[in-house]
This record gives C-alpha cells, sequence and structure tokens, in this order.
C-alpha cells in the first residue's frame, strides 16, 4: 500500500494510467460510431433519437459515460504533466542528436494534435450533449403504422411535449422524442462547423496511430507475435477507418442530406 503512490506519481505511472484511460476512450469511440452510424439511416431520425434517449437514460450507460468523462480528463492531465516534465528533464536541445530521425511527426505532435481534439471535445459537447440535456432542441413525434411498418413524422411544439413517451394506440406506435437529430443536422450546415470537424478528425487518426500503439507497449504486450496485430489495428481501425467513419458524417449532412 505505500508503494501504490510512488509507482502511479513516478513517470512510468503517468504513462500507464495514460495508456489505460486510452484504451478505454479507444472502445468508446467504437461504440459512439457504431450507435451514430443510425443518422445515415433515411428516417427523419427515428433511429438516432431513439438511440439518443437510450444513451442517456439507461443507467449502465449513464455510469460509464461518468467513466468516460473523467478518463478525457484524467487523461489529458496527465499527458501536460508528462510533457511539462519532459521538456523540464531537457531544457537544451541536444547538440549532436535529431530527434526528428528516429520518431514520427505524430509522436513529436502528439501534444498539438491533443490540443485540437480537447477543442473538438469541448464544442461537440456544447453543440449536442449540452443542448440536449439543457432542453434546447426541437422536437419530434413518430407514428408507426404497426402493421405495415409505415412511419411518418411531424414537429412538436414545446407545448406538446413533456418527455419522451412510446404508446401504442389501434396498431399505431406513437414516439415522442427530442429531435437530436435536427440538432444534428442544423449544426453541420455550418462550413465551419463541418470543416473544423473534418480537421478535428483528421488529428485524431495521427493521435490514435501513435498512441494505440504506444499504449500497449507501456502495459507490456510487445511480444512479436501481437505487434504487428496491434499495429495493423492501430493503423488501419483506429487511423483510417473510425477517423473517416466520423468525419463522414457532417460531410453528409452538408453535401448530400
Amino acid at each position: 500500500m505505500s508503494n501504490s503512490k510512488p509507482v502511479l506519481s513516478s513517470s512510468l505511472g503517468r504513462k500507464l494510467i495514460m495508456s489505460l484511460t486510452g484504451i478505454f476512450l479507444c472502445t468508446f469511440l467504437i461504440v459512439h460510431l457504431i450507435g451514430n452510424l443510425q443518422l445515415f439511416k433515411n428516417d427523419e431520425g427515428y433511429a438516432f433519437n431513439n438511440y439518443a434517449y437510450f444513451m442517456t437514460h439507461f443507467t449502465p450507460i449513464k455510469v460509464v459515460s461518468y467513466l468516460l468523462y473523467a478518463s478525457i480528463v484524467i487523461h489529458a492531465v496527465y499527458a501536460l504533466v508528462l510533457s511539462i516534465r519532459n521538456k523540464a528533464a531537457r531544457p537544451v536541445n541536444y547538440a549532436q542528436f535529431d530527434g526528428k530521425a528516429n520518431s514520427t511527426w505524430n509522436s513529436r505532435n502528439m501534444g498539438i494534435l491533443g490540443t485540437v481534439l480537447l477543442v473538438f471535445i469541448a464544442t461537440h459537447m456544447q453543440n449536442f450533449w449540452w443542448k440536449y440535456h439543457n432542453d434546447q432542441v426541437p422536437y419530434i413525434e413518430y407514428q408507426t403504422d404497426l402493421a405495415t411498418g409505415n412511419t411518418t413524422s411531424r414537429v412538436l411544439e414545446a407545448s406538446e411535449f413533456n418527455d419522451y413517451q412510446v404508446t401504442v394506440d389501434n396498431d399505431v406506435e406513437t414516439v415522442k422524442a427530442r429531435d437530436l437529430y435536427k440538432q444534428v443536422d442544423f449544426a453541420f450546415q455550418n462550413p465551419l462547423v463541418v470543416g473544423f470537424y473534418v480537421l478535428a478528425m483528421a488529428a485524431l487518426a495521427f493521435h490514435l496511430i501513435h498512441g494505440f500503439k504506444s499504449a500497449f507497449q507501456t502495459i507490456g504486450v510487445s511480444h512479436k507475435k501481437y505487434v504487428p496485430i496491434i499495429e495493423f489495428i492501430g493503423v488501419w481501425g483506429f487511423g483510417v477507418i473510425i477517423p473517416i467513419g466520423f468525419a463522414l458524417m457532417p460531410l453528409y449532412f452538408y453535401f448530400i442530406k
């Protein structure tokens, strides 16, 4: 017990915490992307708005959300502390050593990439999470004929909406919900917002290509049998597929929707 504090406050301990929180955040990105794919459905936001309600009201998901927020803060704080301490340990550049020859561009600029992502997270939360939880998004009603599966929708006035509600009457299912889908559509009509989201996803790609591999190295997964697999997942999964998937959403709403 007496040794726990020195370990966690050491450089290795900080890197370990950063690695574990980083891997957790990577897991969240997978789940978040899968859920947000509902945005591409041509159903006036029916699937996405139901998904948004589930993600914000299902108790186990809410608990995981708080862990997510804590992980983002801890990851960012420890990254800042490590950067400051590393610079303090090398106040003068080596005269006969060029660090660039032994490191990648993204590994040298993780601080910049991380800062872009922090600004993105704050912007993203303000545009969607904050407005959704503070009743600043439109309202919508869906009516589905259970016999045919056909769904129609109409905009609700504030006076018509009390809370998320699902009722069935005469084989017609009625769903009243906050229309986060409409808020997404509205936000992504702004070219500056779209451009910033795409830029942030490029930063995410470079950040994850280096960070994913480094996280597993820090926790001790360095066997030659697994390293190529980790590098493949880091580059193609987290460095290509996930950032492109997220970037396609604002582009879809701006250019196609």
